[in-house]
């Protein structure tokens, strides 16, 4: 979403309110992480891995390392459905009794304004011990995980325009096909620069679309267990430290079939924007004054904390 449309809005509700937000598989716990947690940063360390999905943030002069050794300094946009981003701690990361990460996004969480763009996040565990997130990812199941509208094994491939100026194509393995649209806040390339060919790919889980028309259009949040997520726990989290953020507990890690597997520690971590929405919801009609205007669903990712070790400092 435009992040700076975010800004308009809130500026706009402030105003009002003075008138009148896979390989082997450890079931089996092994010993906790390798990596010492004494004296370390609580937050992400090492972006291993950043690919945008075509969108208006995409090819954006934006520096990932703002993210690391901190929270606050800024967001990077994932783009649209599957584009990602993974990183990891200078530790591995315990799994202890309830919320072990927090996950920064940059959701609109006010009354009737609300404007979430759930990631999807996965763990891994260094299993090779070659320090690199080439081992098997496990999905931390949301809320929406078992719901009938969930497709997993979802894949959707975006083809490179013709014209700087076209809208993206793209199709998906469920037979469906459709545009990410341009807009005319951001005039760039929306197809990714990393790209080398012509078309590009992303499989994961995808969860259903809560877009909605009205006064002000709405993408309303999940329950739990999804990043740049505006739900009642990130409300709270930003009504008690100033700024919000979604929890996710190790103990919701789950297969590829979608059994449950237990892990003492993870290393990596994976967020992925879960939606596949062009952010219109006047859809099919491209033509509507406002069907360009929010620009399509991309999670917004704004750091990352060990839980555990920010109490302790």
């Amino acid at each position: 979403m435009l992040m700076k449309i975010k800004s308009i809005v809130s500026l706009a509700l402030l105003s009002a309110i003075l008138l009148s937000c896979k390989k082997e598989n450890p079931a089996e716990k092994e010993e906790e992480g390798d990596k010492p947690t004494t004296n370390q940063s609580p937050y992400l360390h090492k972006i291993y891995d950043f690919k945008q999905a075509p969108g208006q943030f995409t090819n954006d002069l934006v520096k990932t390392d703002i993210l690391i050794g901190s929270a606050g300094n800024g967001l990077v946009s994932l783009g649209g459905f599957g584009g990602y981003i993974i990183f990891g701690f200078d530790h591995s990361v315990t799994n202890s009794s309830g919320a072990d990460l927090g996950i920064y996004g940059n959701p609109l969480i006010g009354i009737g304004m609300e404007f979430s763009e759930p990631g999807i996040v996965c763990v891994m565990q260094d299993q090779n011990k070659n320090g690199l997130p080439d081992d098997m990812w496990y999905e931390l199941a949301g809320s929406e995980y078992n719901d009938q509208a969930t497709i997993k094994n979802y894949k959707i491939t975006y083809y490179k325009p013709s014209k700087l100026t076209d809208d993206i194509r793209w199709t998906d393995n469920q037979g469906k096909e459709g545009l990410v649209l341009r807009n005319q806040f951001h005039t760039q390339d929306y197809f990714p620069s990393w790209a080398t060919t012509n078309e590009i790919s992303f499989t994961g889980t995808l969860i259903k679309n809560t877009l909605a028309p009205g006064e002000i259009i709405t993408n309303k949040p999940f329950n739990f267990g999804y990043a740049d997520n505006g739900s009642s726990e990130y409300v709270s989290l930003q009504e008690q430290f100033g700024r919000g953020y979604n929890t996710f507990d190790i103990d919701w890690a789950v297969d590829a079939t979608g059994k449950k597997v237990t892990l003492a520690s993870i290393d990596f971590v994976k967020v992925y924007t879960g939606q596949n929405s062009n952010g219109n919801p006047f859809s099919p009609d491209n033509d509507n004054d406002r069907s360009r205007y929010i620009g399509e669903i991309s999670t917004e990712f704004g750091g990352a904390v060990d839980l555990k070790l920010l109490k302790n400092k």
